[in-house]
């Protein structure tokens, strides 16, 4: 608050007061401009620093709120191109007591509802190389990946697509867009979410580790010829799509199994 205000507030409610004189029953003169110097003085105040509100509370919380959100981006790793999917953190690696007790690997493999029992079988071969396996986790962290290999296959994103396909696998994504590009086509699509996940084999050969997971999602797509006609799908029409991915991962060794990351390996459509 500046010093003529104060002044002012002085002259109103404090310092020297004069005496109101009247006469005849009316304010003299004086002292009816010095209430209207005040009152407008009090009113310019009020403009200037204003008063709160119920909607400078929410925009307030509204702060807190994404502060936190910072807060916790900030204490959590960076991701990078390639996919790590979820796992259970390594006996040696826990820092901290779990706060439930552990559950080993077996149980945790006959937890998971197979649709077969051969599933079940090679899921257990799996966890002998690396007990660390968890079925439900690796379906959440194939699921993100499914997501992303899908958007980036409709975008022509070649380098986020070699991050997370083997070789034989990435050379035919890139041919296909290639040859999408050279026909002078556009793919408008928009991932709504999946529907339902099941791993349908598992198998370890050779040191590698291979789970197959159905997938049925729902899809926005469309793709658009050079002249910018629909050829073919429906931009305003949710599909259904199945699709059968094989994920790998070498877990032959401890040193192989440092090494977190699955990639695609095949891709096949339903019978």
């Amino acid at each position: 608050m500046g010093a003529e205000p104060r002044r002012i507030a002085r002259r109103c409610t404090g310092g020297r007061r004069r005496k109101v004189s009247r006469m005849n029953g009316q304010i003299d003169l004086i002292t009816l401009i010095s209430l209207i110097v005040a009152a407008v003085a009090i009113f310019k105040l009020r403009s200037v620093l204003g008063h709160r509100t119920d909607e400078d509370d929410n925009r307030v919380e509204r702060l807190k709120a994404r502060e936190r959100e910072a807060q916790k981006a900030q204490g959590a790793p960076a991701s990078g191109d390639v996919i790590t999917l979820p796992r259970r953190p390594r006996d040696d690696a826990a820092a901290v007591p779990a706060a439930e007790p552990e559950v080993d690997s077996e149980a945790r493999i006959r937890a998971y509802p197979a649709v077969d029992p051969a599933v079940t079988n090679g899921l257990l071969a799996i966890a002998k190389q690396d007990p660390a396996l968890d079925p439900d986790a690796f379906i959440k962290g194939a699921g993100m990946a499914y997501e992303m290999i899908v958007s980036a296959f409709a975008s022509g994103d070649r380098k986020m697509l070699k991050d997370l396909l083997t070789r034989e696998v990435y050379d035919g994504f890139v041919s296909a867009i290639s040859d999408r590009e050279q026909r002078g086509e556009k793919v408008d699509q928009q991932f709504v979410g999946i529907k339902r996940a099941d791993i349908v084999e598992a198998e370890l050969k050779g040191g590698m580790a291979y789970l197959t997971i159905r997938f049925v999602s729902e899809l926005l797509t469309a793709i658009y010829d050079k002249d910018g006609t629909v050829i073919s799908g429906d931009p305003q029409k949710i599909a259904d799509v199945t699709d059968i991915w094989t994920f790998s991962r070498d877990v032959s060794s401890a040193r192989a199994r440092s090494n977190l990351n699955w990639r695609l390996e095949e891709t096949q459509s339903p019978n």
